[in-house]
């Protein structure tokens, strides 16, 4: 699903009267505010739906894939993405009991 196609869903799924543009707006208030609070290094928690959080990722040893040479990769915080409870299992129905 791409990003437009989010958005014309936001639109017809919300019961209020609003157009593409609005709901467009909406989703970027959102997603903005998701990563804000990740550059705070908070996490953020949605219930039933999953978890972004920051993590430190340590430096590490790595190959440059066509000479060879070895190379060191820098430390660097990463986004990570825990899903919820209710996400896996309308992903994977056999959960469902």
């Amino acid at each position: 699903m791409t990003k437009a196609e989010l958005i014309a869903a936001i639109a017809s799924d919300v019961s209020i009267k609003g157009t593409k543009a609005d709901a467009g707006r909406y989703l970027n208030a959102t997603l903005s505010a998701i990563q804000k609070a990740l550059k705070k290094g908070d996490s953020v928690p949605l219930v039933g739906f999953g978890t972004f959080s920051v993590t430190k990722r340590k430096s590490r040893k790595g190959r440059h894939p066509q000479t060879g040479e070895t190379l060191k990769i820098p430390a660097r915080k990463v986004v990570r993405f825990s899903a919820g409870k209710n996400l896996r299992e309308a992903v994977d129905k056999k959960w469902k009991k």
